[in-house]
């Protein structure tokens, strides 16, 4: 374990061995769910199902059930992840009486439906630079550190269009958004070094009695909460290495951040918001042309809350 400024919670992936997480999970009873919430990544999720499934289900058990969440993907993403072995299940369909709402958060709310483990792991479908590691390194702190709720992952995370790029470049709307909001507004959240990473781990227990953003800003107000409801010491980090993925347009980029912004803001006591407009711009036939955007910014109550879950 390394000693840093976030306290005794940072560690290295290294720090497990595989056998030894596999015996403290059959000697703890607890049952493992990975989650892979997917929208239009045909190209790369059946690569992710295929190997976590060679590695952590069909060697070893670590994993219970591997699960994919399809968010109204218009490509082949469900036929490619049943076909790698994943139980997929389409967003809009899990809880129909509840409605549906685009969104990864959403996605993510929805699992805690379809899904049985008593830990949960959220692994993204775009991978492309990774491994099998990733999921044993941040079950490690739920595994066999008493009081750990939340497990971050994080990594360099490179800009794959830049040669030239430093090892956190890919991070733009960590780098422009998330890391300024926490210094601002949660400041004893600061030593995350990945705050937005889509690759982490939690008790379902807690993840049911959090209130979930629809879309990108799961990921921060899951770390806000759980801070202040079981204390900064209940989150650790783990160094997983390297990540890469594709990036998204700078417009996509925009709307992202204002989630993340408006759950910050939200959590900070400002009157929360169901949609924002956000104005962008772009050029045609030598002209600035406007292309407003509605920006749903929606939470969904703790899911324990709502009649017919699991805990109810």
């Amino acid at each position: 374990m390394t000693e840093d400024w976030f306290g005794r919670r940072t560690h290295r992936w290294q720090e497990w061995d595989l056998t030894d997480l596999v015996d403290a999970k059959e000697l703890s009873g607890r049952t493992v769910s990975l989650v892979v919430p997917a929208r239009n990544e045909a190209a790369t999720v059946g690569d992710v199902v295929t190997r976590l499934r060679s590695a952590l289900v069909d060697t070893v058990a670590l994993l219970d059930e591997v699960v994919v969440i399809d968010s109204d993907s218009t490509d082949a993403t469900v036929t490619v992840a049943e076909d790698a072995g994943a139980t997929v299940h389409r967003s809009l369909e899990i809880r129909p009486d509840l409605g549906s709402m685009p969104g990864k958060g959403e996605a993510m709310w929805k699992s805690l439906f379809v899904t049985t483990g008593d830990l949960l792991v959220f692994i993204d479908a775009d991978l492309l630079d990774w491994d099998t590691h990733f999921v044993p390194g941040l079950l490690g702190p739920l595994l066999t550190t008493p009081g750990v709720d939340l497990v971050k992952g994080f990594y360099e995370r490179p800009l794959l269009d830049r040669g030239d790029a430093g090892a956190f470049e890919g991070g733009r709307v960590t780098e422009l958004v998330a890391r300024p909001l926490i210094a601002l507004l949660f400041p004893e959240l600061s030593g995350l070094v990945q705050p937005l990473a889509g690759e982490w781990a939690v008790r379902r227990e807690l993840f049911e009695q959090l209130h979930v953003p629809t879309g990108y800003a799961v990921e921060l107000a899951t770390l806000v909460d759980t801070a202040r409801a079981r204390g900064v010491d209940a989150i650790a980090q783990v160094d997983l290495g390297r990540r890469a993925h594709r990036h998204q347009a700078l417009r996509d980029l925009g709307a992202m951040a204002t989630q993340i912004m408006e759950a910050g803001h939200r959590r900070a006591g400002d009157r929360p918001l169901d949609d924002v407009r956000l104005h962008q711009y772009t050029s045609g036939q030598g002209t600035i042309i406007p292309v407003p955007r509605d920006v749903p910014t929606t939470e969904r109550p703790p899911a324990a809350t709502v009649t017919g879950s699991r805990s109810r």
